[in-house]
């Protein structure tokens, strides 16, 4: 009876959070990762509560996860004329039983790798290797087609493939021959990092100005205790007409601050200063705001889709990362209630297609940052008193129902049961 093998296609945060869930759960597995050097790149990301706990319960604590973030205290929106219209608290404060984190992306992902490489072995995650496509077997095993840095190629049979490649994942357009394109709403993205003081709570995640004219600032680490400075991240974000789609090349492509800075020439608060916060950046990425529309399905026999493969969707919501690993747990719990087979995969899919495919919709509609459109809607996007053109009543009902959708209201999440048991491990002696 051959022991069953798990192959994942793709090294990111959604991957190698499920390769931690099947070492944990004692499942092998390999990874496959089309860079040939893992490094800390990107901006700022944040991990909500429900995802916070699933790295918890996988052994990745408060220790780790301050080393490569901060927990977020607050979360808040703000009129263009520098008006409070909503905020909260949020982790810990909001009272949920775990923090969420603001965390620099590329150190929380080499934290993954770091601490999937210690558990399973540096031979389990395969840098320089891109899964292009795959072949269901008759015998019930899954084919991975491999090309690699060097040039050559080789085929890898195992019992599932589960597709982690992101937003241009060839597992993804294999399965889905039809899909339409990547999907552009007009949004242009300028994303940096500033070393600055914190503002409001000292751990805010603040979105300031118009549902088509904004800026997102939040700190991505813990300041120095000399000077009070931190790493601050920063997007900024401009609507444009997209009727034309995206003519700029490549993505996340280094662009210097006067591009794009007179979007924000007079955003000066008593409060906060965006030119100022923009020119002390030390690099700017630009990126069109883009998800894919959602599929019917994420399986195709042996091969399932999570992370940005299954459900890219708008940053607005801030649960991206935070559903990748969601995806990972979930299928965890499928493969400990039918072993590593197809069936899993069904499970899997029965549970999250659906209820994903809505929040990809939701984020598409501004998310909780719909709170923006409805300013602007009733009064242009300037006032002074919120209350006057959104009671606080309606501003938290909306609020809720996102959280609801997004799977991180409070309650629920405080008192559902672990997403895997302690030390529940799948019965491989079982697998054909």
């Amino acid at each position: 009876m051959a022991q069953p093998l798990v192959m994942i296609a793709g090294g990111g945060i959604g991957g190698l959070a499920t390769a931690l869930t099947l070492n944990q759960i004692g499942v092998p597995c390999l990874v496959f990762e089309a860079v040939r050097e893992l490094r800390p790149l990107g901006v700022g990301i944040n991990i909500q509560p429900n995802a916070v706990r699933e790295l918890y319960d996988l052994g990745i604590g408060p220790d780790e996860m301050d080393k490569v973030g901060v927990p977020a205290k607050e979360w808040a929106l703000v009129g263009l004329n520098g008006n409070d219209i909503y905020s909260e608290t949020r982790g810990l404060l909001a009272g949920y039983n775990w923090p969420q984190y603001a965390v620099h992306r590329g150190l929380f992902h080499m934290l993954l790798a770091n601490t999937f490489t210690a558990r399973a072995g540096k031979e389990a995650l395969r840098l320089g290797s891109r899964v292009t496509g795959y072949e269901n077997n008759v015998d019930g095993t899954v084919t991975a087609i491999v090309e690699h840095a060097d040039g050559s190629s080789s085929r890898q049979t195992g019992t599932l493939l589960i597709g982690a490649d992101g937003i241009h994942s060839s597992i993804r357009a294999q399965m889905h021959p039809e899909q339409p394109p990547i999907h552009w709403g007009g949004a242009i993205m300028w994303r940096g990092t500033t070393q600055a003081k914190p503002i409001r709570s000292g751990s805010s995640f603040v979105g300031l100005g118009t549902h088509k004219h904004r800026m997102v600032i939040y700190p991505i680490s813990h300041p120095d205790p000399e000077t009070g400075v931190a790493m601050i991240n920063w997007i900024a974000e401009v609507t444009v007409d997209n009727s034309e789609g995206w003519k700029d090349s490549g993505w996340f492509k280094p662009v210097e601050i006067d591009d794009f800075i007179q979007h924000f020439e007079g955003w000066t608060y008593d409060w906060l200063d965006v030119p100022a916060l923009l020119r002390g950046a030390d690099v700017a990425y630009q990126n069109p705001m883009i998800d894919r529309d959602p599929v019917s399905t994420w399986r195709d026999g042996n091969v399932g889709l999570m992370g940005d493969a299954a459900h890219a969707m708008y940053p607005t919501g801030s649960n991206g990362a935070s559903q990748a690993i969601i995806d990972a747990r979930v299928l965890g719990t499928c493969l400990l209630d039918h072993g590593v087979t197809a069936d899993a995969l069904a499970a899997y899919d029965e549970k999250l297609c659906g209820p994903v495919s809505e929040v990809i919709l939701r984020n598409r509609g501004a998310g909780p940052f719909g709170l923006l459109n409805m300013v602007d809607e009733r009064c242009g996007g300037e006032f002074d008193n919120i209350d006057d053109v959104i009671p606080a009543d309606e501003r938290a009902e909306f609020m809720a129902k996102y959280k609801a959708a997004a799977g991180f209201a409070i309650e629920k999440l405080n008192n559902d049961p672990r997403t895997i048991p302690v030390g529940a491990t799948v019965r491989l002696t079982e697998q054909a």
